[in-house]
């Protein structure tokens, strides 16, 4: 009795993509055997050794006109399975049809809405002017720099030609449905404290602990006042903010000895309205601050702020929330408060909104107990079969000839 759709989706919710060693292989089979009972081209790229973009691809009728990029990772993050009431990798539905699993929200029922969208749509006997792509990418999860960082850049992805492109959002408690045209831009800095060491019975000055102490307080206060100016602000959202969290701490050999060197590393999250070389001066001062042989460098260091139009007068915006206003979605646009593979792909200026049909349903990515209502799957399938025809559709553009 259960929708074949839902079906589906459960079986790709089992093929276990867990970070450290997510098996990308079983999932790229699994895939590629759903694109090819749809009758979709396909083809696979090996970005880096073991990382593979699957590419599968419904031919529109003019394949002049830019494409439609419908993109999703493959992967997922690690479990707590003693927080967990079902397992993980089981897709356990319970009596009210919530379905439990790891990547049920983030983002493996995206995957599955596409294609199953794609097969209704065939089924209809539809075709498009312009070409669908889907791609599904490893290593999201770890910062995307082993997959769509590098996909970008190789010739097969400018051979797709894209358009616009649709990526993951989020879901949403309320009635609204989150659409995302931006997000901040992820920095993870590490500080090194160099000082004095010595025996831990004395008072030695210079030491790296009471630089490092500075650099904390320094990071933390701007957090605090982040974190008020949002809470003051009801017009404000988290992806209006720049959130910073002290994630990591390194230094000391032994209880009784000063250590000579510490560490200590911040996930930081800017959002476009951030000038991003004031803001690093800033930090640059927060080290000076703190005294000398303090340093600072980034693991992760990403500049693009470029945002996605939602002007009506924009085609591709245009199409896509006519379709929600046709349908009565109400919609909240906001700055996608993490970052996502759509940073890749605005940055080789392709405009990308972040999209995920999940309303009425709790926040739980990377959360225990994960779960999508099987409702709430299906209607996701519902606006994407009516989302892509209106994208695939949009009239050939002025610079489209």
């Amino acid at each position: 009795s259960e929708h074949p759709s839902v079906t589906l989706f459960r079986e790709y919710l089992r093929i276990d993509t867990i970070h450290p060693k997510p098996d990308y292989d079983a999932a790229v089979r699994f895939l590629e055997c759903v694109g090819t009972d749809l009758g979709l081209a396909c083809q696979k790229v090996e970005v880096c050794q073991g990382h593979v973009v699957l590419i599968l691809t419904w031919q529109g009728t003019n394949p002049r006109l830019r494409s439609i990029l419908l993109n999703s990772h493959t992967d997922v993050v690690p479990v707590f399975e003693e927080h967990w009431t079902y397992p993980p990798f089981e897709a356990v539905k319970d009596s009210q049809g919530n379905i439990y699993a790891r990547g049920a929200q983030d983002m493996k029922c995206v995957s599955i809405q596409y294609l199953e969208a794609i097969r209704r749509l065939k089924a209809e006997g539809k075709c498009f002017a312009r070409t669908i792509h889907l791609t599904f990418v490893p290593d999201e999860e770890m910062g995307g720099h082993k997959g769509m960082e590098m996909f970008v850049q190789r010739p097969e992805f400018r051979a797709l030609n894209v358009g616009f492109a649709l990526d993951e959002g989020l879901a949403s408690p309320s009635d609204t449905f989150s659409v995302f045209y931006g997000e901040k831009s992820p920095w993870w800095i590490k500080v090194k404290c160099m000082g004095s060491p010595g025996h831990g019975s004395r008072f030695i000055s210079n030491t790296a602990a009471e630089k490092m102490h500075k650099v904390i307080s320094s990071f933390l206060a701007f957090r605090e006042s982040e974190k008020q100016r949002l809470k003051s602000d009801s017009s404000l959202t988290l992806g209006d903010v720049t959130s910073l969290n002290l994630t990591m701490l390194e230094g000391g050999v032994s209880f009784n000895v000063v250590p000579s060197e510490m560490a200590a590393g911040f996930d930081i999250r800017i959002p476009p309205t951030m000038d991003l070389k004031a803001f690093e001066e800033q930090v640059a001062a927060w080290c000076r601050a703190a005294g000398d042989g303090v340093t600072y460098e980034f693991l992760q260091k990403c500049m693009d702020q470029h945002i996605t139009s939602t002007e009506e007068s924009d085609p591709w915006w245009k199409a896509f929330s006519g379709v929600c206003r046709d349908m009565k979605l109400q919609l909240k646009l906001e700055i996608f408060p993490a970052a996502t593979d759509s940073r890749y792909i605005r940055a080789v200026r392709h405009p990308a909104i972040g999209f995920s049909p999940m309303n009425r349903t709790p926040v739980l990515l990377h959360d225990h107990n994960e779960f999508l209502n099987e409702q709430v799957f299906l209607q996701g399938i519902d606006i994407y079969t009516r989302l892509l025809p209106a994208l695939a559709s949009v009239p050939p553009l002025p610079d489209e000839g």
